[in-house]
This record gives C-alpha cells, sequence and structure tokens, in this order.
C-alpha cells in the first residue's frame, strides 16, 4: 500500500497516521479559491522550490509544504479570525516550530487580490531560509 511508504518517512511526514493522509487527499479534490490560485504560481517548482499542498505533517494538514525548506504556507479564510480558531492557529504553528517547520499565513484576500506580494513574501522567507 502506498500510504505504508510514506508512513515510514517521518521526516517529510512526522508520522502522519493514515487518517490524516485520507483527509489530505480529500482536501486536494476541494480546493478554495484561494488556494487554487496560489497552486497555480507554487506547483511545478514555478518559483524555484517544489511545494505539495494539502500536506500531511504529524496530526495536522499543511496548505502548502515545501520540505527543502520546511516550510509551510497556510492561507485563511474568515473564520480564522475567530478568538478561538485564532489559538488554535497560535498552538498550531507552535507545533509545527517545535518540529523545525517556519509557518508563513496570507489571508485569502491578500491571495485573491494582491498575488504578487504574496509570492514576493515566500520568495522572501525562502531566501532567508537558504
Amino acid at each position: 500500500m502506498v500510504y505504508m511508504k510514506k508512513l515510514t518517512d517521518n521526516s517529510m511526514f512526522y508520522g502522519a497516521e493514515p487518517i490524516i493522509f485520507e483527509y489530505a487527499k480529500m482536501l486536494r479534490r476541494t480546493p478554495t479559491h484561494a488556494e487554487q490560485v496560489l497552486w497555480k504560481y507554487l506547483n511545478k517548482n514555478k518559483i524555484g522550490v517544489k511545494f505539495r499542498r494539502q500536506h500531511p505533517i504529524s496530526k495536522y494538514i499543511s496548505d502548502f509544504y515545501c520540505h527543502k525548506w520546511r516550510l509551510v504556507i497556510e492561507i485563511d479564510g474568515d473564520y480564522h479570525f475567530d478568538s478561538d480558531q485564532r489559538n488554535y492557529d497560535i498552538f498550531r504553528t507552535e507545533e509545527l516550530s517545535n518540529l523545525g517547520i517556519k509557518v508563513i499565513r496570507f489571508t485569502n484576500k491578500q491571495v485573491l487580490n494582491d498575488i504578487d506580494s504574496v509570492l514576493e513574501k515566500i520568495k522572501k522567507e525562502i531566501s532567508s531560509l537558504e
């Protein structure tokens, strides 16, 4: 089974359980509009590094992940402004940070209305990690 190979590669998936892979697969089939827009610029190494979308990491699923630079990109919809969700996002970012993973966040509005600025910030972040 394909998942068994993935599960043994803890350096990329950090012990993600099979159910997380299934959920990630579902999310890849139903991306948000903002995720679709950003993916057009990130897929196929278009900005010089490989990103994966809806990538399992431990008990989480990142919107986009670059394993080479251990960089997660999250796109936040309106519900991320709810105080409970904001607290959860902070906790999640801290947990990923403890795994040596950097998280950067953009809002749907930023991606949809100013993609050039978003891409510049991503490139700048990658440059700082090199």
